[in-house]
């Protein structure tokens, strides 16, 4: 039995955004982020006014541009391309998902990379992929964030990663190996998924199943990040991992929420000012990369 320790990611990512806030100030001038929001997706909407309130505390604008949900992918297209050449608009988000009229992967590869501040542009992937300057994911940079503030170097640690998405399953993956991390990547086809689990000196669930990740799960002392995010019949909020079973088990765990989800929108806001001020696109201070 050991001691559980809970990672406030609250707290964390407060203490992240008053950095950023610096940086903004340092800039002298205000970074402008531009949201694409189409329809009327009650959890979308809830998303785009969280990023606009954090983002208006560290100085930087938002712009939202909320189309109707039937728009043409044509009218979308056209869109991002004028916001790709306004000089004042630093950071493009498209929030997603959108509706399934439109093609997801064709819009986002519209963005111009440099503004891409979700990291999901090709270019940007396959530049994380070989180590190079990019725009990294948020999620993902969020957990590695999160988990060099509890275990500072996490060269040698074997991660195990629950989830292959391409928003934070596979980037996160990658992240860890440049982190000097042994990384295994699991997944919904994983033969004996308790068992690899139990290897990890850091295990992160990133699938959506709730109450995926049990005791059993988990090797004595892991550090245990839940990205899940679940809306119950109840309406409650849970993540992958059963909270309080794995209570005694792992050292440390994210909660959800006020895990993972505060810092990917500090994450966000890293990459405007990132996109805003290029001498930012090497590593920081801030950041690990």
């Amino acid at each position: 039995m050991v001691e559980t320790h809970i990672i406030d990611g609250k707290m964390i990512a407060k203490d992240f955004r008053s950095l950023v806030a610096q940086h903004v100030r340092k800039l002298g001038s205000t970074p402008r982020l531009a949201v694409i929001l189409i329809g009327e997706h009650p959890a979308s909407l809830i998303y785009v006014q969280n990023k606009q309130k954090a983002a208006r505390e560290v100085g930087i604008d938002v712009d939202v541009y909320q189309l109707s949900p039937t728009v043409t992918e044509k009218s979308v297209l056209d869109l991002i391309a004028e916001l790709n050449v306004k000089k004042e608009v630093n950071g493009i988000l498209l929030q997603l998902p959108v509706p399934p009229h439109l093609d997801s992967s064709r819009l986002i590869e519209a963005i111009d990379p440099v503004k891409d501040v979700d990291g999901l542009h090709p270019e940007n992937v396959g530049k994380m992929v070989t180590g190079r300057p990019a725009m990294i994911p948020c999620t993902p940079l969020g957990c590695i964030y999160l988990l060099r503030h509890v275990l500072g170097n996490l060269e040698g640690k074997h991660a195990v990663v629950v989830g292959r998405s391409a928003l934070v399953g596979r980037p996160l993956a990658q992240l860890l190996l440049r982190e000097n991390c042994t990384v295994t990547q699991a997944h919904s086809k994983t033969v004996h998924l308790a068992e690899v689990c139990r290897q990890g000196d850091i295990l992160v669930s990133a699938v959506g199943k709730p109450g995926l990740i049990k005791r059993d799960f988990i090797k004595e002392g892991a550090t245990v990040i839940d990205v899940g995010i679940n809306r119950l019949e109840d309406g409650k909020i849970v993540g992958d991992v059963l909270f309080l079973d794995v209570m005694g088990q792992a050292a440390h765990v994210t909660p959800v929420p006020g895990g993972v989800g505060p810092m990917t929108i500090a994450m966000l806001l890293f990459n405007v000012v990132k996109a805003a001020d290029q001498s930012l696109s090497q590593a920081t201070d801030l950041i690990p990369f």
